[in-house]
């Protein structure tokens, strides 16, 4: 489905996982200022938002996900996973509740298969499931532009946590000084019928638009995991740090919990999220899915590449996590320089420490 803001002066498709709406409205570095500014806003629209109703919708949510929801506040943003049995992702969504609905916003080719697997969960539980074609997605950062709906309501808002590490989670990069700190996003969940009117409302107040390719630089620059870009099917979320904001680790049972626990405390991931800065003295950056080289070895897998207004180009890649931080590495036959996001020692904030079994002896 193309979002009508595709029609607005300048505006040039995007593609992959972002089909559907604009990759710029013609200036994309004017438009990463204008979202850092807080003027800026993001047709998202191309994302898919489920719903979940029912009495027992938070108690069943928090019995399946990664996070701890059974007692989430009305308007409180969080994000869960939901992982396979060996802990791997398989489906990652921004949840937000309103009192009587719970909203989960995800990839648009993740809906789909997020609300099939919620339905054949639901058994004799008092919960619906159900896509949300009705809503459309409108991103933003800082404090504005405040967005309204034509009868002056204020629509839903998510305020992405990332990155601040949640009470009873870890955190496998850094804890002070994370490049994240200084991203404010949020999500905004307007009818699908009044974009365009919210859009022209905000606009008209002195916003602009703004493409996905200034939202991504800026989501890349902040090491933000994204499912439809980081995530494969060996993923583990100690790999992209991605516990810090949607796992509990201290809550109940749920499909995946004892490969989150047994690696937080006994083990260590096998890969690794590095932040890359790519070479672009040949006005060049490399195709995401790309191998990540280190001499003649392939160590990884360019995941997501953006053009930052500042940094330039920019990228995220899923490493090997005995790999030598120190490395200098090539991508498709572009330089690139490591900056470390998940440490190469795999060890996450908290971890209990070990047993000291020098002590002990062995039974005769």
């Amino acid at each position: 489905m193309s979002s009508p803001l595709l029609t607005r002066p300048g505006a040039v498709p995007a593609g992959g996982p972002d089909e559907g709406v604009a990759a710029h409205y013609g200036d994309p570095v004017a438009e990463q200022r204008a979202l850092e500014r807080g003027i800026g806003v993001t047709d998202l629209s191309h994302l898919g938002v489920a719903a979940v109703t029912g009495p027992d919708r938070l108690t069943w949510l928090h019995s399946l996900a990664s996070q701890q929801l059974a007692d989430l506040a009305p308007l409180v943003p969080t994000e869960m996973l939901l992982l396979d049995p060996q802990g791997h992702v398989q489906h990652a969504a921004a949840v937000l509740d309103d009192g009587t609905t719970t909203w989960l916003v995800t990839e648009r080719d993740g809906v789909g298969p997020l609300v099939a697997f919620l339905d054949s969960m639901r058994f004799m539980l008092r919960v619906e499931v159900r896509e949300a074609d009705e809503l459309a997605v409108l991103g933003t950062h800082g404090d504005g532009p405040g967005l309204r709906l034509p009868d002056g309501e204020e629509p839903l808002r998510w305020l992405d946590p990332w990155p601040r590490v949640a009470d009873s989670s870890t955190a496998y990069g850094p804890t002070t000084g994370h490049p994240g700190e200084q991203r404010s996003a949020a999500w905004w969940l307007v009818p699908r019928d009044r974009l365009e009117a919210v859009v022209d409302a905000a606009t008209a107040a002195g916003a602009r638009l703004a493409g996905v390719w200034a939202w991504e630089a800026l989501r890349v620059a902040a090491w933000r995991p994204r499912l439809a870009r980081e995530v494969d099917e060996r993923t583990l979320p100690h790999e992209l740090d991605w516990l810090r904001t949607a796992v509990h680790l201290t809550k109940g049972c749920y499909r995946g919990q004892e490969t989150v626990a047994k690696l937080f405390n006994l083990g260590k991931p096998p890969r690794r999220l590095v932040a890359l800065h790519i070479d672009g003295s040949d006005h060049l950056i490399p195709e995401v899915g790309a191998a990540v080289m280190a001499g003649e070895r392939e160590v990884g897998r360019l995941t997501s590449v953006a053009r930052h207004h500042d940094l330039g180009p920019i990228g995220l890649a899923v490493v090997k996590r005995s790999l030598d931080p120190t490395l200098e590495l090539v991508v498709d036959g572009v330089a690139a320089a490591q900056e470390t996001i998940v440490s190469p020692d795999g060890v996450g904030t908290g971890r209990p420490d070990p047993i000291d079994r020098a002590g002990l002896r062995r039974r005769p």
